[in-house]
């Protein structure tokens, strides 16, 4: 949202560099533009004709120059630079935004006694009065830690244009780190198909358990319903046999003691 928005603040100067053939006028619309409200990118208006046309102008080639700082530099790199026009209120405030920027990007750069010493700002007044505009501006999305002297940002705009030549290395940033998702990646399905494989296994050895533990359980009942079963043939036999022997000795004693009687009368009588 915040760079659509830069980008409309620069059409109204895109227009005007079309008119703008001499190189004083070239350089008055840098100015406007490097001036006004929400401008923060320039990487359009420094490849117009008439603006590239202030490299080979003597008298104005520092205007393009300072263009170029406002599309990819600092504040410092602004300083180390001889013979650049002077900013006004206006430029300053604005570079001093846009070198809040690269500044952080780094948890290390975000004390107040870097950024005061980056910024070449007096006070810390005076950091936290443009870091609060930075945060309204929607440059940043950051917290003031005065207590500390600490600035937390956690989401920074993408509002400054690539530097010449920075691609190839932008271009091998982001495929290091597109290995290093996809290391991740695959250590992460690793350990899944880890986690897998052992759920797996628990689950074969429950079921094993559990058909061991129904076979012993199984077994264990057909032991006790043989046992029950051989017990009752036992009792039945005997019964069967008590009901025999006591009818034969029943039938033998009714058998001998007639008879006995019977001829111990008769030797009685004979004698």
């Amino acid at each position: 949202m915040e760079q659509t928005k830069a980008l409309n603040a620069l059409e109204p100067f895109l227009a005007l560099s079309k008119s703008a053939t001499s190189p004083r006028a070239a350089s008055d619309l840098v100015v406007q533009a490097t001036s006004a409200p929400n401008t923060y990118v320039f990487a359009e208006l420094l490849q117009t004709p008439n603006i590239q046309n202030l490299r080979s102008s003597a008298e104005y080639a520092s205007y393009f120059t300072l263009l170029e700082i406002f599309a990819w530099g600092t504040w410092e790199d602004y300083k180390a630079q001889d013979q650049l026009p002077k900013l006004s209120a206006q430029q300053h405030q604005k570079l001093l935004l846009l070198s809040l920027l690269p500044l952080s990007r780094s948890h290390a750069t975000l004390t107040y006694k870097h950024l005061l010493t980056a910024l070449d700002l007096p006070t810390t007044r005076a950091l936290e009065e443009l870091i609060t505009t930075a945060i309204y501006s929607g440059l940043i999305t950051a917290t003031l830690d005065p207590a500390h002297s600490l600035v937390s940002v956690t989401s920074i705009s993408p509002l400054r244009d690539l530097t010449p030549g920075s691609l190839p290395a932008l271009q091998m940033t982001l495929q290091s780190w597109s290995q290093r998702c996809e290391s991740a990646l695959a250590d992460l399905e690793a350990q899944a198909e880890k986690v897998k494989k052992e759920a797996v296994d628990r689950e074969k050895v429950r079921r094993k358990r559990e058909r061991a533990l129904d076979a012993a359980l199984q077994t264990g009942e057909e032991k006790n319903t043989g046992k029950r079963s051989l017990m009752g043939l036992g009792g039945d036999d005997a019964m069967d046999i008590d009901d025999e022997g006591g009818s034969s000795r029943g039938l033998r004693g009714s058998k001998r003691g007639p008879g006995s009687f019977g001829l111990g009368g008769i030797g009685r009588r004979l004698g």
